[in-house]
């Protein structure tokens, strides 16, 4: 884990969503910054399994005590798995938003998409600008 808190081995969209890629699969989840400026998480509204995702593009909501906020895709895909514990347990984002608390997995529409995202590095210069 980087000194920052953010995970090295994880690409990041701008959105404050992050994505654990391995091998032709995806898992997506919320970064810490997003769970910390939404507050206590009280709903995930998640897709279904086998719906499909489009980069850039939300793809369920989050509920806090304070907004609701969209979910956004880092990557396209087919949805492969929805994290139960996070839509049972929403507050498992907030505890762990890198671990327990991931939202889905996906299989990749296009690998190449991964390389338009951010490394640990590149997202930590984002946040420095916010």
């Amino acid at each position: 884990m980087a000194a920052d808190g953010n995970p090295g081995d994880l690409r990041y969209h701008a959105e404050h969503d992050w994505a654990r890629i391995e091998g032709d699969e995806a898992t997506f989840g919320i970064t810490w910054f997003a769970q910390d400026a939404l507050g206590e998480l009280v709903h995930f509204e998640a897709p279904a399994v086998g719906a499909r995702v489009a980069k850039d593009q939300s793809y369920g909501e989050v509920e806090s005590v304070k907004a609701v906020s969209d979910v956004i895709a880092p990557l396209s895909g087919e949805i492969l798995e929805v994290n139960e514990k996070a839509t049972d347990e929403p507050e498992v984002v907030n505890e762990d938003p890198y671990g327990d608390g991931w939202l889905i997995r996906i299989k990749m529409a296009d690998t190449s998409e991964t390389e338009k995202l951010l490394d640990a590095e590149a997202y930590r210069r984002l946040l420095a600008e916010q």
